[in-house]
């Protein structure tokens, strides 16, 4: 690898072990065996180094994700394996939830954060629907994909700041089925 390689792979080291706003310009380089001049040579600052490894990681993660969320485990096994991935990534989530704060001073940063969420409501849709992405209909990316997406970010943020009574698959379900009676009344 060269050092633009070796920067991007240990920016994204540096986020998961230190998370964004504690990875600094030295640890980077240092990880990646270079000198610190090299990030603004090669990404023009620390900002745009970390905020392309952590949508590299995300992105990583994404493909994860897809295999968590498979309808053929039914809903409890999908909410298992969704709350395992928040248990088993803590330092990801953590550094997005970084990278949500840091987006909301930084309208660029915005605009890219704000594009990969729709992605991933297409996304979350699709799964959910077992359809392809392409052919997923805006109504249930609006809809579906929305609420499923923000179910997500709503447990990840539980199972962050109280990760020993962060709720179960089975709790989940039995609040979603509980909200639909209400909402039935």
């Amino acid at each position: 690898m060269g050092n633009r390689e070796d920067l991007f792979a240990a920016a994204k080291r540096c986020l998961l072990e230190k998370g964004y706003d504690r990875s600094s310009v030295r640890d980077i380089a240092s990880a990646a065996g270079v000198n610190m001049a090299a990030i603004g040579y090669h990404y023009g600052s620390r900002e745009k180094l970390l905020n392309q490894a952590l949508f590299a990681l995300l992105d990583e993660w994404g493909d994860t994700m897809g295999r968590a969320i498979d309808p053929d485990v039914g809903l409890v096994g999908m909410w298992e394996n969704l709350l395992g991935q928040f248990a088993d990534n803590h330092a990801l989530w953590l550094a997005s939830v970084e990278l949500f704060l840091q987006a909301q001073r930084r309208p660029d940063l915005r605009d890219q954060l704000a594009q990969g969420t729709r992605e991933g409501r297409r996304g979350m849709a699709a799964i959910l629907e077992n359809t392809p992405e392409d052919e997923v209909p805006e109504r249930a990316v609006r809809t579906v994909g929305m609420v499923q997406m923000a179910l997500m970010s709503g447990l990840m943020i539980q199972c962050l700041s109280d990760p020993d009574s962060a709720p179960t698959a089975a709790e989940v379900l039995e609040g979603l089925r509980a909200l639909v009676a209400l909402a039935e009344k």
